[in-house]
């Protein structure tokens, strides 16, 4: 069984193509949930909707109980990082994290920022001694399988790498960044543009984005099959070597 966490962040709370104003990277992320579950129905999901649920900011009584040992850690310290604790959990847990992020004046939304804050954590997601040798970080959550599907949608176009305004994306890199830094390295990146446009530019974006998606379900749940098939393949081995033993 997979386990996808589920994340939506985008202020608008319809779809588009089912709501007036609505969503395009909750039209993306909704059609890949049901793509997915189409093909694999007894995976697990988690979702969160970050507009509806924003996720507290980071403050100086977070950081302070952060950064304290969990055995010194006062009561109002874990109070203060149960919210966090929910989310690094759920991050955990999760095999493949799809998340929809919007661009809103070439970032993410502060949601979606606020969420990164939250699970980007010393002692939970990453690892910090100042006195190791060579990097004193490392990542907590690397060589777990984990993989990032990260739906965007922008109003202009041009924003993918070496096109015209590649250097004021900062949605992909904003969201990339902190997560390699915890280990997530696996990433796949689809993104809808022309919305502020309107016209057909905008319809043949969200067409070439949804066929985009279906063909990146299709080709991870390929890959899914082969890593299980592989996986059990392994094991009746050894247990074979085991009985020969």
């Amino acid at each position: 069984m997979i386990r996808l966490l589920h994340i939506d962040s985008s202020a608008r709370p319809g779809r588009s193509g089912e709501h007036a104003h609505g969503s395009h990277t909750r039209r993306l992320s909704a059609r890949f949930l049901r793509r997915w579950q189409a093909q694999r129905p007894l995976d697990a999901v988690v979702y969160r909707d970050l507009a509806l649920q924003p996720p507290a900011a980071v403050t100086g009584q977070w950081v302070h109980a952060a950064f304290t040992a969990p055995a010194r850690r006062e009561p109002w310290m874990q109070a203060a990082l149960m919210q966090s604790d929910t989310l690094i959990d759920e991050l955990i847990a999760a095999d493949l994290i799809v998340i929809g992020a919007p661009m809103y004046n070439f970032g993410m939304p502060s949601t979606l920022k606020a969420w990164i804050d939250n699970v980007v954590r010393v002692g939970r997601t990453f690892g910090f001694d100042r006195e190791r040798l060579g990097e004193p970080y490392w990542p907590l959550l690397a060589d777990q399988g984990k993989r990032l599907v990260l739906l965007s949608s922008r109003g202009d176009y041009g924003y993918n790498p070496g096109e015209r305004l590649a250097a004021m994306n900062h949605v992909e890199a904003g969201v990339m960044t902190p997560l390699r830094y915890l280990g997530i390295d696996a990433t796949d990146r689809i993104a809808i543009e022309y919305d502020e446009f309107g016209d057909e530019r905008l319809q043949a974006s969200i067409a070439a984005a949804e066929a985009e998606v279906d063909a990146l379900v299709s080709r991870l749940v390929r890959e899914v099959a082969m890593e299980r098939s592989e996986t059990t393949a392994d094991a009746g081995v050894d247990a074979g070597a085991t009985a020969a033993s």
